[in-house]
């Protein structure tokens, strides 16, 4: 039973997706094509959101990024949000074009009168801002007052927090991400005290696939099971489907959405059955039902698996070259190595087709 508790914050709508309140926590992922390239830039955002990615982030560097919009606008389900630096051109560009959400930090695109203008384009199109704090971007005058810290990454965040609360946009949400993850908590629950603005959580630069994934799941999953967050990206050196797949078991394994849970047991010498083959077999083959409250139990022997696959609504037990697949605690057959996952599938989608 999911006993956390989350920080009120004020609701914000991003495209079709609310965001803060008693939203749903979002999930989100950033393009890796260049965004003028339409054909593979659409390609991956089909990807993404047959993963599961609800909002995807793309970078908007120049006109022809751009221009791109409108089409990628028409084959995308989920909100689309521009990343822009320096430029206010490109953000009234974005605006123009229909973008969902910008990722602009005000004090950084321009005069007080280019900010004025972004802000009220984007007012009158219902389009929120996300202010981007960044550890290695801080303001000069900041680390010399402050040092890289909390202090500093907070006060950031502040300072741009005020340009759009001067100009009554108050349709924010803000991030202040860090690639150390001490200074990441310490950020982002000093700004959790001073502000009720829908949070953005995320460790910039987390690594690559395994260490970044490691580095995520402790730094997202200790503020999540605090309270603090509303929206995540988990951003890693490698593919974006696989930034989506972390999130997911991150925000699964705090109960904080419900999903495909597959429990496997570690190798060990009792195991006579390609137990890691099996076990990315499932789920891959599994992978249509992320979103499914399933248990699916991929177990290497009889001492334990016949036990832990009993327990969950789906399971294998692997033997000598075979195993046993169970439906809820009963076994259903046993049958060769190469037979256990259309077996299961098979039995899986049955379920499904008769609820």
């Amino acid at each position: 039973m999911n006993t956390i508790i989350r920080r009120p914050t004020r609701q914000i709508r991003l495209g079709n997706v609310a965001i803060g309140g008693d939203a749903p926590i979002s999930i989100q992922s950033m393009l890796c094509v260049p965004t003028a390239n339409v054909e593979a830039a659409a390609r991956q955002i089909a990807q993404l959101e047959k993963a599961g990615c609800e909002i995807i982030r793309f970078s908007v560097m120049n006109q022809a990024d751009a221009d791109a919009i409108p089409a990628l606008k028409r084959v995308a389900a989920v909100p689309l949000v521009a990343d822009i630096h320096f430029d206010h051109k490109l953000a009234l560009a974005a605006l123009e074009a229909g973008i969902d959400g910008l990722r602009i930090n005000p004090g950084n695109i321009g005069s007080r009168e280019k900010v004025a203008e972004v802000v009220r384009l984007a007012a009158e199109r219902g389009v929120p801002i996300r202010i981007g704090v960044n550890s290695g971007s801080l303001p000069k005058e900041l680390v010399a007052k402050y040092g890289v810290s909390a202090k500093a990454m907070v006060e950031a965040a502040l300072s741009h927090v005020r340009i759009l609360e001067e100009l009554d946009f108050t349709a924010i949400k803000i991030s202040v991400k860090a690639s150390q993850l001490p200074l990441m908590l310490e950020s982002y629950r000093a700004l959790s005290r001073e502000v009720d603005y829908p949070l953005h959580l995320g460790i910039t630069e987390a690594g690559t696939l395994l260490a970044g994934s490691i580095k995520s799941a402790m730094a997202l999953g200790i503020l999540l099971n605090e309270g603090i967050g509303d929206t995540i990206r988990v951003s890693l050196t490698a593919d974006p489907l696989q930034e989506v797949m972390v999130a997911r078991r991150i925000l699964q394994n705090l109960g904080l959405r419900r999903g495909l849970n597959i429990i496997s047991c570690p190798t060990c010498g009792r195991t006579r059955i390609n137990l890691m083959r099996l076990a990315d077999e499932v789920e891959n083959a599994l992978a249509e039902f992320a979103d499914r409250p399933l248990t699916v139990a991929v177990m290497g022997c009889v001492v334990n698996g016949p036990g832990e696959a009993r327990e969950a609504d789906f399971g294998l037990a692997g033997g000598d070259g075979e195993g046993l697949v169970f439906a809820r605690g009963e076994i259903v057959s046993k049958v060769p190595e190469d037979e256990l996952v259309p077996e299961l599938l098979r039995l899986i989608r049955e379920h499904f087709n008769h609820e």
